[in-house]
């Protein structure tokens, strides 16, 4: 009987609209999340999430597009890998392969819309079922315990936190996907020109496409920042609603 009341706990959370949050809130966490992407120290802890959103959403393409996921592995470095099996071209390669890079700007752009139509809760708790359905793919220990630390966090805010912190860390955790999509795309160019690198998607991209890997580069960042752009127009909707002008 407690698991059905808790079950319709979470689904009328899911469903339910929470109120209007405080501009000063959308504001100090969108501001929040440009530290963690802009301090290096704080990057080097903060985009270990990027990585996950980027082979989860690696693990997603391949079996939408028919491909058999054989298994992800995220690394202490931040790196990761998603195995699939299928095709070594083809278009499931093509869309598993494009995905990496777009899968954290596209999770925050959904992550916006929900909160763009004050649906905070439900962010934090597809977030925890993507999370937990993550973790039935990864196939290293620091893999798992990366996932179930970030699970049980995102849990743990979504039962018991207030209102207020719950609708913050929302905020929080779409403004960081949307803002740090577009730094690994950078990354990895300045990867593949320091060290020639060709084992990166893009690479992969080029050699079963007919566009070569810089192009592609260049389609991972217009994507991202095209959905950081979007997503904050809807993340501001708040602020530009209290008709607050800063000036003369």
């Amino acid at each position: 009987m407690h698991l059905a009341d808790d079950l319709a706990r979470v689904w009328s959370d899911v469903v339910g609209h929470q109120p209007p949050p405080d501009p000063a809130v959308v504001l100090g966490c969108g501001l929040a999340a440009l530290l963690l992407v802009a301090v290096p120290s704080a990057w080097r802890l903060t985009r270990h999430v990027v990585t996950i959103a980027h082979e989860g959403a690696h693990g997603l393409a391949a079996l939408l597009s028919g491909r058999r996921l054989m298994g992800i592995r995220l690394h202490s470095d931040t790196s990761g890998l998603t195995l699939s099996r299928g095709r070594s071209s083809g278009h499931g390669m093509v869309v598993t392969a494009l995905a990496g890079y777009a899968g954290p700007a596209v999770l925050g752009l959904g992550a916006a819309y929900l909160l763009r139509e004050r649906h905070a809760l439900a962010v934090l708790w597809l977030a925890v079922a993507l999370l937990a359905l993550l973790l039935l793919q990864i196939r290293n220990f620091y893999g798992l315990y990366l996932v179930a630390v970030a699970g049980v966090a995102v849990a743990a805010v979504s039962w018991w936190g207030s209102e207020g912190v719950q609708s913050a860390a929302a905020y929080a955790g779409t403004w960081f996907l949307l803002l740090a999509a577009p730094r690994p795309v950078l990354e990895l160019q300045a990867e593949r020109r320091r060290r020639r690198t060709r084992t990166s998607d893009a690479d992969l991209l080029a050699r079963i496409t007919p566009l070569p890997a810089l192009v592609w580069v260049g389609v991972f960042l217009v994507v991202t920042a095209g959905l950081l752009a979007l997503g904050a127009t809807w993340l501001l909707e708040p602020v530009r609603g209290t008709g607050v002008h800063v000036g003369g």
